[in-house]
C-alpha cells in the first residue's frame, strides 16, 4: 500500500531520468554514487536502482568448482 502511494505521488519523470543517468554513469568510468543519491532523492526505490544496475552489469553467479 505504501509503495503504491509512493509511485502515485512522486515525480515519475524525474525518477526515470535519474535512473537513466545512473545507467549512463554505470556504463562509463564515472562514479555512480552521485547518480544513486539523486535517484534516492527523487524517491526511486531500491528495487528500481538495483534493476538499473543489473541491466548494465548483469547478475553475478558463482561458479561451482568440482
Amino acid at each position: 500500500k505504501q509503495l503504491d502511494e509512493l509511485h502515485r505521488t512522486r515525480d515519475n519523470r524525474c525518477v526515470s531520468q535519474t535512473l537513466k543517468d545512473l545507467a549512463a554513469a554505470a556504463r562509463s568510468d564515472k562514479n555512480t554514487m552521485p547518480c544513486m543519491l539523486e535517484a534516492v532523492r527523487a524517491y526511486a526505490t531500491l528495487g528500481e536502482i538495483s534493476d538499473t544496475l543489473r541491466e548494465v552489469f548483469g547478475t553475478y553467479e558463482e561458479v561451482a568448482i568440482t
